[in-house]
């Protein structure tokens, strides 16, 4: 957790704190987030278990700072990559100040695996996810089924992508976040670098580029970010998949399907360095069963 940042005209009665997104995959952690923070800083695709570890973002008022952590689907782990990303989720729930559990609204039941991760001595929100697809009568029954099993200080229903509810959000978490300073320069909405970022747009790119296997089997590692005066900011990244035969598949005939990968990436990360010139080059690697190796996983920035 950062220092406070120098005193600077803080209100008495601030509130600053951690708050984590928690849920299951496809639930829309990685879309609420970005509505909350008000830019696109997690990847987002259709597919589930796209988020793999901790993305931080900040939301700043002139009496609040609410720094969200967005945090992967909850799964039962099958190998050593979903057990680091599960770590993910219990390293946020330990830092957080206050939980959104998030409940997609269309489901017939709760979720109760997702709730076995949300510790009773929390302080806690049922946030509804997806409100624009049904009436909002018809999560009443779920909610009731919801608090049945637990007890949360409010239940919220929103639909990020419709922007309903957000801002109601916004109210009640900062009503339930600690009084406190800052953590961070209120024109700050994230900690992570800009390599984090550019190896996230690549790697959603190829999420939904590609189908099965594929996505699953990709890591996106910066190698280069070179900026030079009056010309292209120049990026390398390598793309790392478990077999050759994905490697042919990522790469396409004739290199035409990389291609795709990285026109629809530069585009965006010309977009996140403020308009920069960039000239992306991807290169495709094999590294055997990288998902199963505690010490690659490290090396490549996950918990382990």
């Amino acid at each position: 957790m950062p220092e406070a940042p120098p005193p600077q005209d803080i209100p008495k009665n601030h509130k600053s704190g951690y708050v984590a997104l928690i849920g299951r995959p496809n639930v829309g952690k990685s879309t609420l987030m970005n509505a909350l923070v008000g830019q696109k800083l997690s990847i987002v695709t259709e597919k589930p278990q796209t988020t793999r570890q901790r993305v931080l973002g900040i939301h700043s008022g002139e009496e609040h700072q609410a720094i969200f952590l967005d945090t992967p689907g909850i799964i039962d782990p099958r190998y050593a990559l979903q057990q680091s990303m599960m770590k993910s989720v219990s390293s946020a729930i330990g830092e957080a100040d206050l939980l959104l559990f998030l409940a997609d609204a269309t489901r017939a039941n709760p979720d109760e695996m997702g709730l076995r991760h949300v510790p009773e001595e929390r302080p806690a929100l049922l946030v509804l996810t997806k409100m624009d697809l049904i009436p909002q009568e018809q999560a009443l029954p779920l909610v009731d089924e919801y608090l049945e099993l637990r007890a949360f200080e409010e239940v919220v229903p929103t639909s990020a992508l419709k922007s309903r509810g957000v801002d109601v959000l916004l109210d009640q978490i900062t009503q339930h976040l600690p009084e406190g300073p800052p953590f961070y320069p209120k024109d700050q909405v994230s900690e992570h670098p800009e390599r984090f970022f550019v190896a996230e747009i690549v790697r959603e790119k190829v999420f939904q580029q590609f189908r099965e296997e594929i996505p699953y089997s990709v890591q996106v590692n910066v190698t280069a970010f070179e900026r030079q005066e009056d010309r292209k900011t120049l990026i390398d990244a390598e793309i790392i998949v478990n077999k050759d035969t994905q490697k042919g598949i990522l790469i396409g005939a004739g290199g035409q399907a990389v291609k795709e990968v990285g026109a629809a990436a530069r585009l965006d990360i010309e977009q996140l360095l403020g308009g920069e010139d960039v000239y992306l080059q991807l290169h495709v690697k094999v590294r055997e069963d990288w998902r199963e190796q505690p010490a690659t996983l490290r090396s490549y920035g996950y918990q382990a």
